[in-house]
């Protein structure tokens, strides 16, 4: 009799096979040839492995597997490793396979674990033979490079492809240097440099303006920007066709300059609705009429210059309403807009597919069965490819009858703005891939990752890269015990135990009620009331039970530098949770007209923030110095160098004019910790002090000027020096503050906390994305800093240095 596994499993297995095949999907594929992605992959064994390299031998055979997935095989019966790939991608991914699964080895944003046994470990029967799930493994979100990769050379980007594809990635976004190629349609058609520059963002701000979000905000652009990023997408795309991979390239989505209303006077064009609030310097982009001739020419034109520049793969990304409001609720606007793009990609190339991000529908005030139905009907089934870009916690296609038969890909979207709060949901990422296989009549084609930002929760990442080939859920418990030792290069049952707590903790959140990365004490703006409540999903002496383990174990492993990393995040986390004690007590004191107690909390909490900037100060991951200098590395002159590096600066403090997006994107960095987030709780301890001695009504509004004029507006235009290279030692410093903050962390408020989360989220029912983006997309009040005209004699198309 068949096991109860065995039939789970002959069940999964089953649903896999029979997973819905697209035809007209069929021509995307590699557009190398077989020797040039065996050349291509070897190239990158060489780079992972260098003098080892000489151990392996990769060979591709596209005709390995079953048809529209990638297959890799493992050979150990000779002196040497064979792996042999269907693309040059599968055959990377088999090198990873073999790395993590045999050698007990790690190779992550955050660094390499290495240690590769010699001889080479055998695999069990002598090879191995696994197979892709699902055709394709997307990766990227249109916000990923503005928030990760804005600064990356061609050093870095080089080794982002290798990490993509030793996970399988085979279709990712390539957006970089399309600026170019938008500002030679243009300027074709009788628009200036001016105009473009009007048009597009500065480069921490690109995602944006090519959403038609804003315009102009931390411009103007450079041409030797342009330039730049031109030469290097040529890079980007030619390495990832060489390994098999499939670039996503841009498409035009309506948006279009402000000057077109001059080139073109009898065009059909409206305003979009306000994004964020930026005022009308920056706000309210035309979008031409989809019914305007000028529609087909620009976008048309678009595809044939990108074709004659370097080629294109069939696929385009096209968002005309990220997260902007349709002027008409009507099916039939809708549905001309959806056959509109579809007819101009056509036009432009006959085997295109538009790939649509499903982000959109999040707003279910506007996007209705009806609406939704009328977008993804107006296009052919299976010429378009819908991200279900946060499947994880709010998926799409259960709300739309599998995208009413339009091909998805189910994507983790996991971090927001690049924020580093620890934070997973390991349950839904483990399960979700294969219930969205199994939805009645699903139309998943892929997986794919999503996340905004990069550079944090590496464990997640590995985690779901996994679900490229595995056939069922993992046991987490076993996989993180596995996952320790490949990160350590070693483990033992104290390390495997504080990972169980971080998986019980802070990688267990499963539902979609709690926010990560909002309302972060040490990252918020301070205020007094409405009362600061960050979302804690978790039991935090699950946390601070890992923080006692690791540091206890710290003199074992502190040769390694993933484990280094990871101990000075456990201590940044714990600190962080810590100070929602030191504030909620402050605030309540002040509630009782408690001086005494106010001055004593706010010194605590001063204490623990500068603390916090020692200690992140320690590893080379949390340096402010190394994001402004990725930024300044690309400059041409000093006037460039203080144009990207005020790019840099505002992405991550007010992001916009006057903090529109304020502290969306912060991070937990030495260096930002000491010189913007320390100083603002500074001002509020000292204004709240001062208030109480002089017997003052608070007011919030005086607070916020205070703020904003002394902190976060000359934040975004000052020079300072940051260090790009470690202070300090990590060991003796985490070792101190535990000592020091341990104890504080024994109150009983850390018990209340997770409850109190619950409460709150009983009361207001609506998941975080829509408490979160609901007035972003409802256009309803929102406060921003308000306008001194003393402090903004700064224009922003020159920078002025005072």
């Amino acid at each position: 009799m068949i096991s109860v596994k065995n039939f789970v499993i002959l069940f999964i297995n089953l649903i896999l096979v029979n997973s819905r095949d697209f035809e007209s999907l069929s021509h995307l594929k590699p557009k190398a040839s077989a020797g040039k992605q065996e050349e291509a992959a070897r190239q990158l064994f060489q780079r992972v492995l260098g003098s080892r390299a000489n151990e392996f031998k990769v060979k591709i055979q596209t005709d390995l597997g079953p048809k529209e997935k990638d297959t890799f095989v493992i050979n150990t019966q000779e002196k040497y490793v064979e792996i042999v790939g269907t693309t040059g991608v599968a055959s990377a991914m088999g090198l990873y396979y073999y790395l993590t699964n045999y050698c007990n080895c790690q190779i992550t944003w955050g660094g390499r674990q290495l240690a590769i046994p010699s001889p080479l470990p055998k695999v069990n029967g002598g090879s191995v033979n696994i197979t892709t799930n699902d055709k394709f493994r997307f990766f990227q979100n249109v916000c990923t490079v503005s928030y990760s990769s804005v600064w990356f050379q061609w050093k870095e980007w080089e080794s982002y492809i290798d990490w993509m594809a030793m996970r399988g990635i085979n279709m990712a976004l390539a957006f970089t240097g399309q600026e170019a190629i938008f500002q030679r349609v243009y300027m074709g058609l009788g628009f200036t440099m001016e105009d473009m520059q009007n048009h597009f963002g500065g480069p921490a701000f690109l995602a944006w303006s090519r959403m038609g979000n804003m315009h102009g905000w931390g411009g103007p652009i450079t041409q030797n920007w342009i330039d730049d990023q031109l030469i290097l997408q040529h890079k980007i795309l030619d390495r990832m066709r060489s390994l098999g991979m499939i670039p996503v390239l841009p498409g035009f989505a309506g948006h279009v300059p402000e000057a077109t209303i001059l080139h073109f006077p009898t065009a059909n064009v409206s305003r979009m609705r306000d994004w964020m609030y930026f005022n009308k310097s920056y706000c309210c982009n035309y979008l031409l009429d989809f019914n305007d001739p000028l529609f087909m020419k620009i976008a048309v034109r678009l595809i044939k210059e990108m074709e004659y520049e370097f080629g294109v793969d069939h696929v385009y990304s096209v968002d005309t309403f990220n997260e902007m409001e349709p002027r008409s609720n009507s099916t039939e606007y809708l549905a001309l807009s959806g056959r509109t793009i579809y007819k101009t990609l056509k036009e432009g190339d006959p085997k295109a597919i538009w790939l649509m991000q499903g982000w959109l529908f999040i707003d279910e005030g506007f996007w209705k069965p009806p609406q939704m139905k009328a977008l993804l009907t107006s296009v052919p089934q299976g010429e378009m490819i819908i991200l279900d870009l946060y499947s994880e916690i709010i998926p799409i296609f259960t709300r739309t009858e599998s995208y009413y038969g339009q091909p998805f890909i189910w994507c983790m979207l996991h971090d927001f703005g690049g924020t580093m709060e620890l934070y997973g949901a390991l349950k839904l990422i483990n399960e979700g891939p294969f219930n969205g296989r199994a939805y009645p009549n699903s139309s998943m084609i892929g997986l794919g990752m999503t996340p905004e930002g990069i550079f944090q929760n590496e464990v997640i990442y590995e985690f779901f890269t996994e679900n490229v080939w595995r056939k069922e859920p993992r046991d987490i418990s076993s996989w993180i015990s596995k996952y320790v030792l490949n990160r350590y290069g070693k483990t033992n049952k104290f390390i495997d135990l504080a990972w169980q707590y971080l998986k019980l903790g802070v990688y267990n959140n499963t539902d979609s009620l709690h926010d990560n990365n909002i309302d972060i004490i040490v990252t918020t703006l301070p205020r007094m009331t409405p009362l600061i409540q960050q979302d804690v999903w978790f039991n935090p002496e699950d946390l601070y039970v890992a923080w006692d383990i690791m540091t206890l174990n710290l003199d074992d492993f502190s040769n390694s530098s993933l484990f280094m990393y990871d101990i000075v995040d456990v201590t940044r986390n714990s600190l962080q949770i810590l100070s929602i004690k030191y504030y909620t007590d402050l605030v309540y004191a002040f509630g009782r007209g408690d001086i005494n107690a106010v001055e004593s909390l706010g010194n605590k909490l001063l204490g623990l923030l500068s603390d916090m900037d020692t200690v992140l100060g320690s590893d080379s991951h949390f340096l402010l110095g190394r994001w402004l200098k990725a930024a300044t590395d690309n400059a041409m002159d000093m006037q460039d160098s203080w144009f990207l590096q005020f790019n840099a600066r505002n992405q991550i403090t007010l992001w916009g004019p006057r903090g529109e997006i304020r502290d969306y994107a912060c991070k937990q960095w030495s260096g930002l910790i000491k010189d913007y987030y320390l100083p603002r709780w500074e001002i509020f301890v000292n204004y709240t002090m001062d208030i109480m001695i002089h017997n003052k009504t608070y007011n919030a509004t005086e607070l916020d000027i205070m703020i904003y004029d002394k902190v976060e507006f000359p934040f975004s235009y000052r020079l300072d020096q940051y260090p790009t290279e470690p202070q300090g030692d990590s060991v003796a410093i985490v070792k101190s503050l535990h000592q020091k903050y341990r104890p504080e962390t024994q109150s009983d408020f850390f018990q209340t906390l997770q409850k109190a989360t619950e409460e709150r989220h009983k009361k207001d029912k609506r998941n975080w994305i829509q408490r979160k983006y609901g007035s972003r997309m409802k256009q309803s009040k929102k406060k921003v800093s308000p306008y001194n005209p003393q402090l903004h004699h700064i224009v922003n198309k020159d920078l002025v240095i005072n």
